[in-house]
C-alpha cells in the first residue's frame, strides 16, 4: 500500500506544481483523515506511517513551489491548524494551546506537530488554496471565494480527494470589468 500512496503522492505533487495556482508565499491548508486513506472511517484508524508519506509528499511541494502549509486538526480540535511559527508571524495569526495527538487533533495534524520546524497550533486562517483528504471539511479555512480544481488524480488510498483554490471577489456589477 505505501509504494501505491507514494506513486500517488508523486502525481498531486506533479499536479499542483503544473497547475500553477500555488504563488510564493501561498497558504495551503490540508485536511486529512489518514484512516479514510487506509479505507476505515474517519477518526477510526490514524497512521503515522500514512501520515509520515503524506508529510514528506507535502514538504517536496513546499520546497518546489514555496507555499506555506497548514495542517487541519480532527473536529475534537475544533479544526485548529498546525503551521510553522514563521508561518504564524508572517500570516500575523492567534496561536492556541494544544498539542495534537492521533485521538485530539489526528494523525496528521500530530505528525506534522512533531516534523514542522517550530510548530504551533492557531485555531483559523484564511487560506488561499486546500487539499481535502478523506471529506475533513476544510472549507472554513479559506477565503470567501473558493473555487473547485480538479485534479486526475482523485484519490489517495481509498479516500477522495477534493481541491480547491480561491480568486478574488468580483464586484461592481454589469459594467465592471475584470480582465
Amino acid at each position: 500500500m505505501m509504494k501505491q500512496l507514494q506513486n500517488e503522492l508523486e502525481i498531486i505533487v506533479q499536479e499542483w506544481e503544473e497547475s500553477g495556482i500555488l504563488n510564493k508565499d501561498d497558504l495551503l491548508v490540508i485536511g486529512c483523515s489518514t484512516s479514510e486513506v487506509a479505507g476505515e472511517k474517519i477518526g477510526t484508524a490514524g497512521s503515522e506511517a500514512i501520515a509520515e508519506e503524506i508529510f514528506k509528499a507535502l514538504q517536496t511541494l513546499r520546497e518546489k513551489t514555496c507555499v506555506q502549509l497548514a495542517f487541519q486538526c480532527c473536529e475534537h480540535l475544533n479544526r485548529a491548524l498546525v503551521v510553522e511559527k514563521e508561518t504564524m508571524q508572517a500570516f500575523n495569526l492567534e496561536q492556541v494551546t494544544v498539542i495534537p495527538t492521533r485521538d485530539a487533533g489526528g494523525a496528521m495534524a500530530a505528525y506534522a506537530f512533531k516534523h514542522l520546524t517550530d510548530a504551533v497550533v492557531v485555531e483559523t486562517i484564511q487560506a488561499d488554496a486546500a487539499m481535502d483528504i478523506g471529506d475533513t471539511l476544510i472549507g472554513m479555512h479559506l477565503k470567501r471565494v473558493a473555487v473547485p480544481v480538479r485534479f486526475k488524480q482523485s484519490t489517495l488510498g481509498k479516500a477522495r480527494i477534493n481541491y480547491a483554490k480561491t480568486r478574488p471577489k468580483l464586484i461592481g456589477g454589469a459594467r465592471a470589468i475584470y480582465e
